[in-house]
């Protein structure tokens, strides 16, 4: 088993590149499987999803090379399967985009029931809405879903509530469908619009992405191409707090500073100054300065990313006053805040809502990482800490973050990656 031991108190200071957007990647890898040549993905993050839905494709009969860590040609024209390997499927809650890719391919798929991150319940519903409006039966049933259809034709759908995951799996299904689609309370986030700029780069004829209301014109075939996937929006703020949590100086390269204005806005509003650049964003934190609570709501996009709550709730566990943060988006997504109060922070939760009344430090311990984005708070906590932060449960970090404590590193934080032997 590996832990991370990190020793906190040292600013984070100097400039780091994103990686690749991991949300964009694992909608844009198993869309691949909707055409039948070659298709060059270019700054996909070297990252424990990536590599396993690879795996899931490659296990479907997909041709997959790798010129490099960060580039993947595939080739799904060899493609005959439609259901993949449970074992491979339920590790990771992206594999539900099979879902689309699979009934857009084949108009029919059987997947087991997706698994990834725990935040309570998520789910499917509106995906499930979705495919039965452009024609499909869907049932679920001893843990795997089930859709099949004679033909997809073009439908109007309505989302009743916002969803990411159901509005990439929907605009797969619809993409080849006969006839026009268009899809009502769509969700809006930079990852969606990079996914159907994939699909349009590749044939696809999608509006609106961006908007609440996309519209897809089905299309007959798609063809290969290359494309290159956006920064990673969360890996950047990811950063970004953690600067202000160390009260450093960090440039931030390779981002799209309009993705990430929610949280320049929350640091700024705490008195952390944020400079924008064309591709890049500085944060720092002038000397003497003193940082103000701050109340937040997790939104979806342009909303403050629920993907960011952790790192921003560990960052203000320090801050004087009490701040507030309420999350909008998933029913279970606070079960970090047990780790942080083993480092001494003083948070109450109540529902959706964390209170947070802000310690004037944290002291290092031993801690684990509940989930992707609770593993990356805890890092942030153990930079921000007194002492040694020892951290376990790693896979989750690894599933979503490239080389992190590497950057980490680089920036000046003491971080080391050891093996334990397990009792």
């Amino acid at each position: 088993m590996e832990k991370l031991l990190i020793k906190g108190g040292y600013p984070l200071r100097g400039k780091i590149a994103v990686s690749g957007a991991k949300n964009a990647a694992v909608a844009i890898i198993p869309a691949c499987l909707l055409i039948n040549e070659k298709c060059r993905l270019e700054n996909l993050p070297n990252i424990k999803d990536v590599k396993l839905f690879l795996d899931i494709l490659r296990d479907l009969g997909a041709d997959i090379e790798m010129p490099d860590q960060n580039t993947a040609l595939i080739d799904c024209t060899n493609v005959k399967s439609h259901t993949p390997k449970a074992e491979l499927a339920r590790k990771m809650r992206g594999s539900v985009y099979l879902i689309g890719a699979l009934l857009g391919r084949f108009k029919k798929c059987v997947i087991p029931m997706p698994g990834g991150c725990d935040f309570g319940t998520r789910p499917i519903d509106q995906h499930i809405k979705g495919f039965e409006a452009l024609g499909a039966t869907c049932t679920q049933a001893y843990g795997k879903v089930s859709a099949e259809a004679e033909n997809l034709k073009g439908a109007h759908i309505y989302f009743d509530v916002t969803s990411v995951g159901a509005t990439i799996n929907v605009i797969m299904g619809a993409v080849t469908a006969k006839g026009v689609s268009i899809i009502e309370n769509a969700a809006k986030e930079p990852h969606i619009v990079d996914f159907a700029n994939f699909l349009n780069a590749m044939g696809a004829k999608i509006r609106g992405a961006g908007t609440d209301t996309i519209k897809i014109t089905g299309v007959e075939k798609l063809h290969g191409g290359t494309y290159s996937i956006i920064p990673d929006q969360i890996e950047a703020g990811t950063f970004m707090i953690a600067a202000a949590a160390t009260r450093g100086d960090v440039t931030i390269e390779n981002v799209i500073p309009r993705h990430l204005e929610s949280i320049s806005a929350k640091l700024i509003e705490s008195g952390v100054s944020v400079e924008e650049f064309d591709d890049s964003i500085r944060v720092y934190v002038e000397k003497g300065k003193k940082l103000k609570k701050v109340n937040f709501i997790a939104l979806p996009y342009p909303g403050f990313p629920t993907d960011m709550q952790p790192q921003l709730v560990t960052y203000l566990s320090t801050i004087p006053g009490t701040s507030n943060a309420r999350e909008g988006v998933w029913d279970d997504r606070f079960r970090y805040v047990g780790e942080l109060k083993r480092m001494g922070a003083d948070i109450s939760v109540e529902g959706k809502l964390a209170i947070i009344n802000g310690v004037s430090t944290l002291m290092g311990t031993s801690v684990r990482a509940t989930d992707l984005r609770g593993g990356a708070a805890m890092i942030i906590a153990g930079l921000m800490a007194d002492g040694i932060t020892e951290i376990s449960d790693l896979y989750h970090i690894d599933r979503g973050y490239e080389n992190f404590e590497a950057k980490f590193c680089a920036l000046g934080a003491q971080i080391e990656r050891i093996e334990v032997l397990e009792n």
